[in-house]
């Protein structure tokens, strides 16, 4: 608590001090050399920030982009893809804003998500930061040169952070433009096989254990070797899944790079609304994930991953999936849940997902001739 308070207030007396240095001198750059992505995001929305960072690269191809991300996450762009600098940073960790001091000094700033980090994107000398509008409470916008409001149509949260800067969007995600990270050894599974990551951040995501366990047969009586898969912490849901241990499961056994690999070399990936799902399209894997509070548009493969392997499996306007905010917006268009198990005990909206709805996403984003699993097995 102590590094927290002492980090907010060096980074606020910083703000402070740049916002004093550039006052009636801050002008949107026409060309900038140097732009910082701020941001503190779970793994799936910092990958669905990938759009931004496409055409970021597209529309300044001479500049440097530095990303703030968790420090879990920074492995993953340790190859720079679309040639962005990924700088580990914690709230907490004194140390990880001492770094990236060192670093200060950026032409433009990007707030995608919080607008708190808008302040830290002025303690770093950004000269013009653009965040979306509407967040609360109001102070966390002050720092911010240019509120863009939310768009009025549904989209993908990947295409609508996009539009915080303008141009024509990015050409559709290339999985060349994305190198697998490095990462320690461990033992794969033999293939072909299907991961089915069974953990999610809210257990409010969870899928009945029976019905995991049905998919899970099926798959292998077609052929496949099926692995569990799931975060550090979810191994009882795999076991409750599973108790008798039929089938391998790498649940908090890998880090995030491992688990890039045990996905990519995947035939299939079948998940919750998670960041693993994210993690699918980035890699190029057939991706089949279940929908329940979350939005299967907001979420979902949007304009720039059109050309991915993936499927969306939700029940179609869920009563109780009728929340408006996103990320402490309120709009209009939006349609999801974010109650927690107070509220809400039970996960109707995942219990209404029927087998034969996934199957049915299985087949058709596998290929339907040539390998152990055909379209026609899932009619």
């Amino acid at each position: 608590m102590a590094s927290r308070v002492s980090s907010r207030l060096l980074i606020l007396a910083l703000a402070g001090w740049n916002g004093l240095c550039t006052l009636g001198r801050r002008r949107p750059p026409a060309d900038p050399a140097r732009i910082l992505v701020a941001h503190h995001l779970l793994l799936g929305d910092t990958l669905m920030l990938t759009p931004l960072l496409a055409k970021l690269r597209r529309q300044y191809p001479l500049a440097e982009i530095v990303m703030t991300t968790p420090k879990a996450i920074a492995p993953l762009y340790h190859h720079r893809p679309y040639g962005v600098k990924a700088m580990p940073f914690d709230p907490r960790d004194p140390e990880s804003l001492r770094n990236l001091r060192s670093r200060r000094g950026f032409d433009l700033a990007i707030v995608p998500g919080d607008n708190r980090y808008s302040w830290l994107a002025l303690a770093l000398g950004s000269k013009w930061s653009v965040a979306f509008a509407g967040d609360r409470p109001a102070y966390k916008s002050w720092p911010v040169d240019k509120l863009v409001p939310y768009p009025a149509a549904p989209a993908a949260w990947g295409d609508m952070v996009a539009e915080l800067i303008d141009g024509p969007p990015a050409p559709p995600f290339a999985p060349a433009d994305w190198r697998e990270p490095e990462c320690e050894p461990f033992d794969p599974p033999r293939k072909p096989y299907c991961v089915l990551h069974v953990g999610a951040s809210s257990a409010l995501k969870l899928w009945d254990n029976g019905k995991w366990m049905a998919l899970a047969e099926h798959l292998r009586a077609k052929g496949y070797q099926v692995v569990w898969s799931g975060g550090r912490g979810e191994e009882q849901t795999v076991a409750g899944i599973d108790p008798h241990r039929r089938y391998p499961s790498y649940a908090g056994k890998l880090d995030l790079a491992q688990l890039w690999r045990l996905v990519r070399h995947a035939a299939l990936l079948v998940c919750p609304d998670t960041g693993v799902a994210h993690l699918g399209r980035i890699v190029d894997t057939p991706t089949v994930t279940l929908f329940g509070p979350g939005s299967a548009v907001i979420c979902g493969a949007g304009r720039f991953w059109r050309a991915s392997p993936f499927r969306a499996v939700t029940v179609e306007d869920f009563p109780c999936r009728d929340q408006r905010v996103l990320f402490k917006r309120e709009i209009a268009w939006v349609r999801r849940c974010g109650r927690s198990l107070r509220e809400c005990p039970a996960p109707a909206c995942m219990q209404a997902i029927d087998l034969q709805a996934v199957k049915a996403g299985i087949a058709q984003v596998l290929p339907p001739a040539g390998t152990a699993l055909s379209a026609t097995d899932f009619q």
